[in-house]
């Protein structure tokens, strides 16, 4: 299968996890890819396996942003589908938090995810042809405590997708987004690794709240992520998809 024969595709935090298995999957369907990460040698080792350029941004400059896009224009060519996967967390009940929190939460997940799109989607328009997959979370529908500022983040995202799907569609160009629950990622797992045994809680809380009653797989959102991007879901537009085992089912 080669839904994406012929097409290229830049991931926003690429070098690891969910990114980098996205990176993966599209170009074993056929893409050629752009990573950006501020992890510029882990990017650069991810690129190389798979035939794809590495270039390094932080995610929340759009500045820095706009000349990743540039760069990866240049190397692999107009970017046809775009994945705002960047993110990170930093977890805390939120009276524990300070605006310099907010700012590094807010700025990698929902500022990254706008300064991207505002890099690629004029192209994208003028092409007529382009789709935009943003990776929001289930915190982002149904709130998570500990997790706030992520929480408000995602939820920006997803109305930030439809609000983008609007804007996109009479030009051809699709904008939707998967909400993940519980995957096993190094940004699952640091709640345990910074709190001990009270974030070990919290990861098996988020567990618990899913009917599947296990964590997933990155393989699993990156499916949907493909799926998303391809010309199979080219009816499909402003949705958020779950993959999260049915902790949402809204």
């Amino acid at each position: 299968m080669n839904r994406f024969e012929g097409k290229t595709a830049l991931i926003t935090g690429g070098a690891s996890g969910i990114g980098a298995a996205t990176a993966a999957r599209l170009v074993a369907e056929g893409a050629r890819v752009a990573i950006v990460d501020t992890n510029i040698e882990k990017a650069m080792e991810v690129a190389a396996d798979l035939g794809g350029f590495a270039v390094q941004a932080d995610v929340s400059d759009p500045a820095a942003s706009a000349a990743a896009v540039a760069a990866a224009v240049e190397a692999i060519g107009p970017i046809d589908v775009l994945v705002n996967n960047a993110g990170t967390d930093i977890p805390g009940f939120f009276t524990k938090t300070t605006p310099e929190v907010w700012d590094v939460v807010l700025g990698i997940n929902l500022v990254g995810t706008l300064a991207f799109t505002h890099a690629i989607l004029g192209s994208m328009q003028d092409r007529r042809v382009g789709a935009i997959v943003n990776v929001a979370s289930e915190a982002g529908r149904a709130g998570s405590p500990g997790n706030a500022v992520y929480s408000a983040a995602k939820a920006g995202v997803i109305g930030f997708t439809k609000a983008i799907a609007r804007e996109g569609a009479r030009y051809g160009v699709r904008c939707n987004a998967v909400a993940p629950g519980p995957i096993e990622t190094p940004l699952l797992n640091a709640a345990a690794e910074i709190f001990g045994e009270v974030g070990a809680r919290m990861k098996q809380g988020m567990i618990d709240s899913t009917v599947m009653g296990r964590a997933g797989e990155v393989d699993a959102v990156s499916a949907a992520i493909a799926f998303l991007a391809s010309d199979e879901a080219s009816y499909i537009t402003g949705q958020t998809l779950n993959v999260s085992g049915g902790l949402t089912m809204s």
